[in-house]
């Protein structure tokens, strides 16, 4: 289904919900509370595909093909304005890293 996803870069010193400070790699992301159920999201593996465009400012955003993901953490409400937030290298492999947030389509 396509949804909004906007991008969010990790930092180090964050420990992450699901792995505190254990190194998941760079492909990683956080689930929104859409997905999250109660931490059952951690570890689960997406596959996401850019569809499009949510604003002007980078009107065709996608790079074609998609990317696999794993859920490392939390993305809470209010703050998460998408179902999934990636990792700057996950992101920037299937869409323009200036456009911020894309529309997505993606499976588990």
């Amino acid at each position: 289904m396509a949804q909004p996803l906007h991008m969010q870069i990790r930092h180090v010193k964050k420990p992450s919900a699901c792995y505190g400070y254990v190194d998941q790699g760079t492909m990683i992301g956080a689930a929104s509370d859409t997905i999250w159920n109660n931490g059952g999201a951690c570890g689960q593996m997406y596959k996401i595909t850019c569809t499009g465009a949510t604003n002007q400012g980078v009107p065709q955003p996608c790079k074609g093909g998609s990317v696999t993901v794993k859920i490392v953490d939390r993305c809470p409400s209010p703050g998460c304005q998408g179902t999934i937030d990636l990792s700057q290298e996950a992101f920037s492999a299937i869409a323009d890293i200036n456009a911020g947030k894309i529309q997505i389509d993606y499976t588990q």
